[in-house]
């Protein structure tokens, strides 16, 4: 091995002469010891946790982290916060900590029954695929329901089962700028039945009733009814989006007693899955139903007759009808609640007519 070199320091200087000025700088200062300036000047180290100084002995500002819209976080290996790894480990320790809570009985309801966690992390989950994939349903005037405080949302009511109710929950729950939950008022049937008694008490359901309608009312909650009941949903299809007598006018003056408004609601596609062309009268009072449909698939082909036809739907909410402005006696009075019920049929009754023009076809 050939004897090594020995280059003296000032030998830097001598070749820099001969170079460009940036590079005799660079030159000097990467030949420096440890704690000595480019000129052989002795430099003080650097202290951990001081501010750095620049030359004119200024302190620099710390550097700090990107704090633009476009900028993600990273992790100490320099990857993205949040990656596919990430997110799938929140996503597992959020499924299990749900199943924890659900288990220990770790959970809230209110006194109706309703589980936030449970409709928000599951139920909607379940919904959400037949409201977007199956009917494909479109929503109109949601920004028309109040943004806070009590209101009632009146829709006509159609299709055999009803599977519209459900869907006008998901359309509030997943379309709402405030992230509100509906409430709806069914009828004593629904809590008679095994399962679906469970389930809609924990979608947030409760009795048709005045006095269940004003409580949750009072507490702000937004509540939707459906006066045709059974008389909606059981109508044969030769009288489809012909609206059926809205009872006797009881959700107006329960919106008369709490002053909240009242939103017309119109849903279009719902009548066509489950068209009814014949009810076999024995067999509901056998079976304690208010009618027992015969439809072109139903009971004939089985269980698969009990699959709807993938209509597609709108939904739309019409402009509020306010109650504020009346007197606490007015909800007594009958002709002013016949005034107000035809009121809201007459516009939902409109509004029905309208979408039905404007809908290209059925299932498309």
């Amino acid at each position: 091995m050939a004897d090594a070199k020995v280059i003296p320091f000032d030998d830097d200087r001598s070749r820099g002469s001969r170079g460009a000025g940036s590079r005799r700088r660079s030159s000097a200062a990467e030949s420096a010891p440890v704690g000595e300036g480019p000129g052989g000047e002795v430099q003080p180290l650097p202290v951990r946790g001081a501010a750095a100084q620049d030359p004119a002995g200024e302190p620099e500002e710390p550097d700090e982290p990107d704090e633009s819209p476009g900028a993600r976080p990273t992790t100490e290996g320099g990857g993205e916060e949040g990656g596919e790894d990430g997110g799938l480990e929140r996503r597992v320790a959020a499924g299990l900590s749900f199943l924890r809570r659900r288990l220990t009985g770790d959970y809230e309801v209110d006194d109706f029954g309703y589980d936030a966690e449970l409709t928000d992390q599951v139920l909607m989950s379940l919904l959400r695929p037949m409201y977007e994939k199956y009917f494909r349903v479109e929503v109109k005037g949601v920004e028309n329901i109040p943004a806070q405080g009590g209101a009632l949302i009146v829709a006509n009511h159609s299709g055999t089962l009803p599977l519209d109710g459900l869907m006008m929950q998901v359309a509030v729950h997943d379309h709402h700028p405030a992230d509100r939950h509906l409430r709806l008022l069914a009828a004593d049937l629904v809590f008679v039945l095994p399962v679906v008694n469970e389930l809609a008490r924990k979608l947030g359901h409760t009795l048709a009733c005045a006095e269940d309608a004003e409580r949750l009312l009072a507490k702000g909650e937004l509540v939707g009814v459906m006066p045709e009941g059974f008389k909606g949903i059981g109508k044969p299809f030769g009288e489809r989006y012909k609206l059926q007598r809205f009872g006797r006018g009881g959700f107006v003056s329960t919106a008369l007693r709490q002053g909240v408004p009242i939103v017309p609601c119109s849903i279009v596609g719902a009548e066509e899955i489950y068209p009814m062309i014949g009810n076999s009268k024995t067999l509901a009072r056998l079976l304690g139903f208010p009618y027992f449909p015969l439809t072109p698939t139903f009971p004939w082909l089985g269980p698969l007759g009990a699959v709807p036809l993938p209509t597609k739907w709108t939904i739309q909410f019409g402009e509020p009808i306010p109650t504020d402005g009346y007197a606490p006696e007015a909800a007594e009075d009958p002709v002013l609640m016949f005034n107000l019920t035809d009121q809201v049929r007459e516009q939902i009754q409109h509004t029905l007519y309208k979408l039905l023009v404007q809908r290209r076809s059925v299932f498309f």
